[in-house]
Formats: structure tokens, C-alpha cells, sequence
């Protein structure tokens, strides 16, 4: 008799453990990623201007002083390096229109 008093008792702190754990609240699921479109943006909206603006500011330095080629190859080069990021933005929609496009 004893044996089944102590297996009704453990049986209902069991039970009682497991209804306490299933009444818990499960954590949130952790972030799945870097939300790549938030920095883009932050980026372009906050980060670009200011540089351009130091660009301009020591473009416009070295021209005043009469270095008229040095800012004429500054700016052929910082054109360049533009171009490259466009053509860099560009080709990140081209594959994923691509990808897109194979994977239908």
C-alpha cells in the first residue's frame, strides 16, 4: 500500500510540473538576420551626404589654391569609384531578377 501512495503522489507532482511548464510562455524567437535594408538606407541617407560634402569642401580647397589638375583627377576618380558602386547595385538586381527568373 505504501508503494502505490508514493506513485499516486509522485505521479501528481509530475503532472502538476508538467502543467506548470506547458502554462510558461515560450521565449521570442531570435532574430533571423541583419535587417540589410535598414543599413542601406541608413547609409544612404545619413553617411553619403557628409561625404560628398568633405569631397566638395577639399575640391574646392585645391582649386581656390590653383591645383586645377589635382581636382580634376579627384573628381575623374571619385566618378569612377561611383560608377563602380552603381554598376555593383545594378548587378545585385540583375541576379536577383535572374534567380528570380530560373527558380519559378
Amino acid at each position: 500500500m505504501t508503494a502505490f501512495e508514493l506513485i499516486g503522489t509522485a505521479s501528481s507532482d509530475v503532472a502538476q510540473a508538467l502543467h506548470t511548464l506547458a502554462s510558461v510562455p515560450l521565449a521570442e524567437p531570435a532574430p533571423k538576420g541583419i535587417d540589410t535594408n535598414g543599413v542601406v538606407t541608413f547609409f544612404a541617407s545619413k553617411i553619403a551626404p557628409i561625404l560628398l560634402a568633405v569631397l566638395g569642401v577639399i575640391f574646392i580647397g585645391r582649386a581656390s589654391r590653383g591645383e586645377i589638375s589635382k581636382v580634376l583627377t579627384s573628381s575623374a576618380i571619385a566618378i569612377v569609384g561611383l560608377a563602380f558602386i552603381a554598376g555593383a547595385a545594378t548587378l545585385f538586381f540583375v541576379g536577383d531578377y535572374l534567380i528570380d527568373l530560373i527558380f519559378e
